[in-house]
């Protein structure tokens, strides 16, 4: 037994736990911030009624009819104006359709804001059953706002991705970097232990970090705004830390030759940055042209998030996420072999 706990990779692992526990910052920014980020985002994304459309009628012959057929709608606030009152409106988002009466009703909106469509829409179908018109088919509305379908669900699986791609380059690439500039590495390198136990030390610490991270969030997320996991638990907890192995690697890849923490923290910054824009973490990266959209789930981040929603929204399993998986194995592959290829002691 003794030999065991003798065992340099059992001591080195000890010696980062015992560094970890004594930064109160680390330990808020590893356990504390995804939770106060949950809780912001999920407050200002909450589910709400719906907003009222503002309508400006511009003016003028018809102008009073088309105002009281509006008000009698309780998502419209309509506001009579002139013409060069209703355009300065438009203009400046105040309202989001001009309506100016006349034989043939006129609609003024722009196409390239989506509340401006759907007011044109809903001004128009309040006017036109105003005047008489009836569905030819008779339709019925089934409201859906089961969790699942909400933005927080989406939200969640990102964030997960997100914070373990950034403990994963921070904690250790960062780390790593500054024990190297204040002589540590050194010193640790006259010691009975072998270059793979002093880099793996890092890497399980990171999957024992993994076993509060992942609890916490999901349980935050699911007792404040019932986020559901509906695929297996287990399964969302093996791509968990299969993904922080991977960002453990990237971080040991990107400290291996960097000298001190200004050009560690540009390296992570510059791996960190672009994904987090691009692998959806708040919004889908199908916003991006569909010719970038190959090169964008080929990057770890989006295919570990891409697993994570598939296991917690749709129920995926093993065989479902194969292909995200693999992804994530190969950057893992490729990170742990050239980190142990470059890294220097000093």
């Amino acid at each position: 037994m003794s030999s065991r706990r003798d065992h340099p990779l059992w001591q080195l692992t000890l010696a980062r736990w015992r560094i970890f526990s004594r930064e109160p910052s680390t330990m808020f920014w590893t356990y504390g911030f995804p939770l106060l980020l949950t809780l912001a985002l999920g407050v200002a994304f909450r589910n709400r009624p719906p907003e009222p459309v503002d309508v400006a009628v511009v003016m003028g012959s018809g102008a009073e009819q088309v105002r009281s057929e509006l008000a009698g709608h309780a998502d419209l606030h309509v506001l009579v104006l002139d013409a060069r009152g209703a355009a300065e409106a438009l203009r400046i988002g105040r309202v989001d359709v001009v309506v100016e009466p006349g034989a043939v009703r006129t609609y003024r909106f722009d196409p390239t804001r989506p509340e401006s469509r759907i007011a044109r829409a809903v001004v128009d179908d309040t006017l036109q059953r105003a005047e008489g018109r009836r569905d030819p088919t008779a339709t019925a509305n089934q409201l859906v706002t089961e969790p699942g379908s909400r933005y927080i669900d989406f939200l969640v699986p990102g964030l997960l991705g997100f914070g373990l791609m950034s403990s994963g380059l921070w904690g250790v690439g960062y780390l790593l970097v500054e024990m190297r500039t204040r002589k540590l590495i050194k010193r640790l390198r006259a010691t009975p232990m072998r270059k793979p136990h002093f880099l793996m030390s890092f890497v399980l610490m990171r999957a024992f970090f993994l076993l509060g991270e992942l609890p916490l969030l999901l349980g935050f997320a699911y007792f404040v705004f019932d986020v559901p996991v509906r695929g297996s638990i287990a399964l969302l907890g093996l791509v968990a830390v299969l993904g922080s192995l991977v960002f453990a690697g990237m971080g040991l890849l990107v400290s291996s030759r960097a000298q001190n923490v200004q050009t560690v923290g540009g390296l992570i910054n510059l791996l960190l940055l672009p994904m987090s824009v691009c692998s959806g973490v708040f919004f889908s990266y199908t916003r991006f042209p569909a010719s970038v959209q190959p090169v964008i789930r080929a990057l770890p981040l989006t295919a570990l998030i891409d697993a994570m929603r598939a296991i917690m929204i749709e129920g995926a399993s093993l065989a479902a996420i194969a292909l995200p998986i693999a992804i994530l194995v190969v950057w893992g592959v490729i990170a742990f072999s050239a980190a142990l290829a470059l890294f220097r002691w000093q």
